[in-house]
């Protein structure tokens, strides 16, 4: 997955997380289960830059049985 992270604020942004909601989803289009997993963001960004970093989003298979499928629906940032 691939996502834009803009720094909108005054400041530069060192360091972060981005935490990827992906959904398990079933046969018959049932939301299952939301799993949440972190990664760390691309830093520094300059005020008002942005950077585009590409990330793989795994789901152990045991969560995920024959027929269902995963979609990572949202993503979140938080600065620091």
């Amino acid at each position: 997955m691939t996502v834009q992270f803009r720094n909108t604020g005054g400041s530069p942004a060192s360091s972060g997380t981005a935490t990827f909601a992906t959904h398990i989803i079933g046969a018959l289009g049932v939301d299952w289960a939301t799993i949440e997993s972190a990664q760390p963001l691309p830093g520094p960004i300059a005020a008002g830059a942005a950077k585009t970093k590409t990330y793989t989003v795994c789901v152990d298979s045991w969560r995920v049985p024959l027929g269902m499928h995963i979609d990572t629906r949202s993503v979140t940032a938080s600065w620091k």
